[in-house]
């Protein structure tokens, strides 16, 4: 049963924003990036239309930030299946890459040392925009409306280098995280992409580095 409320075509467009910006760049836009995308005058028509999206339970407006905007519903759930790269692994016959498949790290030990590597994937190098260099098993729901959810494996490209916005593979001490990544003046911010956990603070001196950037998600099972 479709369960979708009755959208205007301008309300619909939004959607559709707001979706291919959360699919390409991992955010949703704020209002100026739709008042500028669509020709609104300000911001505030944008925010109009958000609140109207929200009255019907499409989205969800979080209050303080410029891009607080969720999915909601349907919407979110065909956001993480598009973001669960073609549901399965491909067959070994058809890959292209072989990745390592990375478990717990040991404190103090490189992420891709052996005996931290669970087993090997062979997935399709066209699954991927940027090469990845390994998995990595997801472990708990802190990036959920990211998409990225526990027992997914999120496809890592090896730097220690990210912007601000980029989703990492973070060192902290002896614990590894994935957590967007945000660079003050003063200090690193780790986002969750879920309302439930906190935003880790690192602050100067800290022991932290970047271990890769996610590149890719692929979800080990058939998403219904």
């Amino acid at each position: 049963m479709n369960d979708m409320p009755k959208l205007t075509p301008r309300q619909q467009q939004i959607l559709e924003l707001i979706q291919s910006a959360i699919a390409n760049t991992g955010s949703p836009p704020t209002r100026a990036e739709i008042a500028n995308e669509l020709g609104f005058k300000s911001a505030n028509a944008a925010e109009e239309h958000l609140q109207a999206l929200a009255r019907k339970g499409v989205i969800e407006l979080v209050s303080g930030t410029s891009r607080g905007i969720r999915l909601k519903g349907q919407n979110l759930r065909a956001m993480q299946s598009s973001m669960a790269q073609q549901f399965t692994l491909p067959l070994q016959s058809l890959a292209q890459l072989a990745l390592p498949l990375v478990g717990r790290v040991a404190a103090g030990s490189p992420i891709l040392a052996q005996e931290h590597v669970d087993q090997t994937y062979y997935v399709e190098s066209s699954l991927f925009q940027h090469k990845p260099d390994y998995l990595l098993r997801v472990r708990g729901m802190s990036m959920r409306d990211a998409g990225i959810m526990d027992g997914d494996l999120l496809a890592v490209q090896s730097t220690r280098d990210a912007r601000n916005g980029q989703i990492v593979v973070a060192r902290l001490g002896d614990e590894v995280t994935v957590k967007r990544f945000r660079r003050t003046p003063t200090r690193i911010e780790l986002e969750a992409e879920n309302p439930d956990y906190q935003t880790i603070v690192v602050e100067p001196g800290e022991p932290f580095e970047i271990e890769g950037l996610a590149v890719g998600l692929i979800r080990n099972t058939i998403l219904m």
